[in-house]
């Protein structure tokens, strides 16, 4: 049996393009390069059939580390809660109000860059404080 190689994160979202370039902000990711013989990926969308336009988009670590990101349109809009969703571990090694500041300021950047503050979670005698979000598509996620 064979080991995983790489893990993508894929997410569903009705403007894939616009929730991966926020993504690419919050996280420091690129979009990759077009495909073979393309000079844009606007050249490549172009190419597609008009129903397939604007259907997916990616993103990635620029430092080859992290998973990419897929995005891919979807009809139906979000109506319930994420099962799985991503932590971005701003507060690590830092706690209290030295935490809670820190998750504060990221959440500034991120609110200007289209995200929503849903609410602060306040450490308890198991967690630390994490920060609840949601992307600019309603996607929760967490500063954590």
């Amino acid at each position: 049996m064979g080991s995983v190689k790489q893990v993508q994160v894929t997410f569903d979202c009705a403007e894939p393009e616009r929730v991966a370039r926020f993504w690419c902000e919050v996280l420091g990711y690129v979009v990759p390069p077009p495909p073979e013989g393309f000079a844009s990926w606007c050249d490549y969308d172009r190419s597609l059939p008009p129903e397939r336009r604007g259907a997916a988009f990616a993103c990635a670590d620029p430092s080859g580390v992290g998973p990419r990101l897929f995005f891919q349109r979807v009809p139906e809009g979000k109506v319930v809660k994420n099962r799985v969703h991503l932590d971005v571990r701003v507060g690590t090694g830092l706690v209290g109000a030295e935490r809670v500041a820190a998750l504060e300021a990221e959440c500034a950047r991120l609110v200007a860059l289209g995200a929503v503050r849903v609410g602060l979670l306040v450490a308890d005698e198991y967690n630390e404080s994490c920060l609840t979000m949601q992307d600019v598509e309603g996607n929760e996620f967490c500063l954590d």
